[in-house]
């Protein structure tokens, strides 16, 4: 009977498929966020930010940790660099806007120079196609503040005027390190320029 039952849940779990993210030449969905830039809110619109030209969306675990903060960090340094190549970065996690308004503001981190929008209940994420970790109970960031929030994989997507998916990596997949998918997304922005 045991072994029944246990056959026929592994034949169940066998057809559910597994979500894999987006890829290049998917439709990136449209989303709009709360977000903000040099510790100000607004609303981003993904829409909108893809008239002006390609978008590098980037979802990070959480502001105030080690690695998110040297991303956020390389993003910032290199921000001339995107603008000159005309696109529009924007970071995206499940921290709260209050959380986000202070990491955009930090000169160590944003710096003002680029929003980062709050995914709080993972939307976004799924709409990509990305899991959540949950969050786990007594883990604080480099401040030492407690982070209550789920943690979304580290993935980068740089998204064409089209709307379409031109690439995608991640540091669960591609084993990159988080200042990687800056070079690899600025390497992106400046072939399509240069077009």
């Amino acid at each position: 009977m045991i072994k029944a039952f246990l056959s026929l849940a592994l034949s169940a779990l066998m057809g559910v498929p597994v979500l894999a993210a987006l890829k290049p030449g998917d439709t990136a969905p449209n989303f709009s966020a709360r977000a903000s830039l040099a510790g100000k809110e607004f609303t981003f619109s993904l829409k909108d930010a893809l008239r002006k030209g390609p978008v590098v969306l980037y979802f990070f675990p959480s502001a105030f940790t080690q690695g998110c903060d040297l991303e956020a960090h390389t993003f910032a340094q290199e921000k001339g660099k995107f603008d000159a190549a005309g696109a529009t970065i924007i970071g995206v996690s499940a921290d709260s806007i209050r959380r986000l308004d202070a990491f955009s503001a930090d000169p160590s981190y944003c710096a003002g120079k680029f929003p980062v929008a709050s995914d709080s209940d993972g939307k976004i994420a799924r709409a990509y196609n990305l899991s959540m970790a949950p969050a786990r109970p007594g883990i604080t960031d480099v401040r030492g503040v407690t982070i209550d929030h789920g943690f979304i994989e580290r993935t980068t997507f740089v998204i064409g005027k089209d709307h379409k998916i031109i690439a995608r990596f991640s540091t669960k997949d591609d084993h990159l390190t988080p200042d990687a998918h800056v070079e690899k997304s600025l390497e992106i922005v400046q072939q399509i320029a240069s077009r």
